[in-house]
């Protein structure tokens, strides 16, 4: 492989595995919080939230952590607020005091937080005004969570890059392709991606246990293990729905994700996980199996988008099954199968916002991947004509692309009004 690309490749896995602490829609409220106020120099008594309709929907239902089990968008942003530090990016508030936790909510309870939909085009769109007095600081972010295009103290900007908009989506669309990665995945020196992946691991792996062991949400992974008992196949299931279990419903700890999504982050990791005990992997495979997944995880959200109303655990689950058949020493045309499989059978759960259900949502997904491999080893497959499937992996995922930006826009509109009318 080509130096340069290989260097991308490793790269796209530096940026997009890295670690958050809560749901990645508040996290990044929080984060644009904590950066205006550090601007203002002051607390404000006043703070208008503009926000995109993803962003309200991500966020209207999930438990912000180190909040005392408190929900919401003024939640969110009032921890960035009183307690954040912005320096910390995704774990802007990982940091917060049992003293701060009171102050944040009394900030909730004293202090004005407007929300007010922002509706410029941008399906990720976040802007922050925090005044005190006659002082005013702005933030806005655009595209991803920690992408910051927009600051202003009163009438001095401070940055604006809003005209030439940094998309991750559109540099790694460029670079990857299955074929590509699939060379990378079998090229790659372990040492070069060892931290990320280990990290990820560990993390994962933690707040997955941490699910199974105690009460969170509707605690899909242990409904899963009660009814159906705990085989390796209904076990990566119930573990990558017991680590969204915990993270959507108040857990601190933190997680690696994948394509800015935690939940994302655990759909890929847990099942690879559970199987590599399963099946005494080599720590070799292992990680190349992670990082197989992790690059098809990130490949598969370049047409999709990051949010959407096309649900990411489904691209994950694909992913997670392809790393599971790379333990297992199947070859590329096994790999390239098991996705355009997965695809055609779970495309269509949407994404109606963060909340303990995402649980579900990814047990199905991971169940849909496991499906997709097992069809193919006894000869069976879905064809190009069969639906969204079309002629190659390439083509398919382009219609899964299409199906999740185009065709779903009006859907996301739809959810989106139904989750925020009185």
């Amino acid at each position: 492989m080509d130096k340069a690309v290989y260097q991308k490749y490793v790269s796209i896995l530096e940026n997009e595995l890295v670690p958050a602490m809560g749901c990645t829609e508040p996290i990044a409220l929080a984060y644009a919080g904590a950066k205006g106020r550090e601007i203002l120099g002051k607390l404000p008594d006043k703070v208008v939230v503009k926000a995109s309709g993803s962003i309200i929907k991500n966020t209207k239902s999930v438990i912000v952590p180190n909040t005392n089990q408190m929900k919401g968008i003024p939640v969110a942003v009032a921890a960035g607020i009183v307690a954040g530090k912005s320096e910390l990016e995704l774990q802007v508030i990982s940091e917060v005091t049992e003293e701060q936790i009171p102050e944040i909510q009394k900030f909730v309870e004293t202090v004005k937080i407007p929300v007010i939909p922002l509706n410029e085009g941008n399906v990720f769109d976040i802007l922050i005004e925090q005044y005190a007095g006659e002082d005013k600081s702005v933030v806005r972010i655009i595209d991803f969570h920690t992408n910051i295009v927009y600051l202003s103290k009163n009438d001095e900007v401070l940055l604006d890059q809003r005209e030439d908009n940094y998309s991750i989506e559109n540099e790694e669309g460029i670079f990857l392709s299955m074929e590509e990665i699939w060379n990378f995945t079998n090229e790659v020196n372990i040492e070069d991606v060892r931290e990320v992946i280990q990290r990820q691991i560990d993390f994962n792996w933690a707040i997955g246990m941490e699910g199974m062991k105690n009460k969170y949400g509707a605690n899909i992974g242990k409904v899963l293990t009660d009814a159906y008992g705990e085989d390796v196949h209904n076990f990566a299931c119930a573990m990558a729905a017991a680590g969204s279990d915990a993270r959507m419903n108040g857990c601190e700890l933190p997680v690696v994700v994948n394509s800015g999504s935690g939940n994302q982050g655990i759909t890929i990791a847990l099942p690879i996980l559970v199987y590599a005990k399963h099946l005494k992997s080599e720590e070799e495979t292992l990680f190349r199996a992670l990082v197989l997944a992790n690059l098809i995880a990130i490949y598969e959200k370049t047409g999709i988008g990051r949010l959407s109303a096309y649900c990411g655990a489904v691209s994950a689950g694909a992913a997670a099954a392809a790393g599971i058949a790379f333990l297992h020493g199947e070859d590329y045309e096994m790999i390239k199968h098991i996705v355009v499989n997965t695809l055609a059978v779970s495309s269509g759960i949407i994404c109606d916002g963060a909340k303990a259900s995402c649980a579900a949502k990814i047990a199905l997904s991971v169940y849909s991947g496991l499906l997709g491999y097992e069809m193919y080893k006894r000869d069976q497959q879905f064809f190009a004509g069969d639906g969204i499937v079309a002629k190659g992996i390439e083509a398919t995922l382009k219609n899964v692309g299409e199906l999740a930006s185009i065709g779903m826009y009006d859907t996301n509109k739809e959810i989106i009004r139904m989750m925020t009318e009185e």
